[in-house]
């Protein structure tokens, strides 16, 4: 086989690159996952009734996710994180929430879905849940999507949607991502 100079030029080049005496170059760490949460989500409270659990769910640890209603009426912001080997989504419905807005008692519907089960826990209708809505801005270079956080009051538990149990929530505080569509 004939090696002309550009050959062995490449050869060296190529070696070189790979650091001293051929080695690979050290791996270069791999890149932090991306906040789905906006970089600062968390989802605290404490669950009890047929699902008992202190949550206390970092950006790190959970997904956000958003979705407006039906007619464009509000959000629904969705959480979901581990709960002792289980995968809980905890769904928080503002129909009366608007792009910006924050203020106290907001009326709120909230699901709870044991993800893979089949069950799920729900306020049956408006009158149950009110949220303290204090921040609704929009994430840093975005204009539909915004920041929301807050916190979740119940006063009476979510009943299961295919049986008797229920679920109550207990301090609930979130901060979470809202999409509101086209700017």
């Amino acid at each position: 086989m004939h090696f002309d100079s550009r050959h062995l030029l490449f050869v060296a080049v190529f070696l070189a690159s790979c650091g001293q005496e051929g080695a690979p170059a050290p791996a270069s760490p791999a890149p932090a996952a991306a906040s789905s949460c906006g970089g600062a989500g968390y989802l605290d409270g404490q669950l009890t009734g047929a699902l008992t659990a202190e949550i206390a769910w970092q950006d790190h640890e959970l997904l956000c996710e958003s979705m407006l209603r039906p007619d464009d009426k509000g959000v629904r912001l969705r959480f979901s994180g581990d709960v002792s080997g289980e995968r809980l989504a905890i769904i928080i419905a503002m129909p009366g929430l608007d792009a910006g807005m924050t203020g106290p008692d907001i009326d709120a519907v909230v699901t709870i879905t044991v993800e893979g089960s089949g069950r799920f826990f729900s306020t049956s209708s408006l009158g149950t849940c009110w949220a303290d809505v204090g921040r609704n801005a929009p994430m840093e270079g975005q204009v539909t999507t915004h920041i929301v956080a807050g916190r979740l009051a119940c006063v009476a538990p979510l009943g299961e949607f295919n049986g008797d149990a229920f679920v109550e929530l207990r301090d609930l505080r979130f901060s979470g991502i809202a999409e509101w569509g086209n700017p």
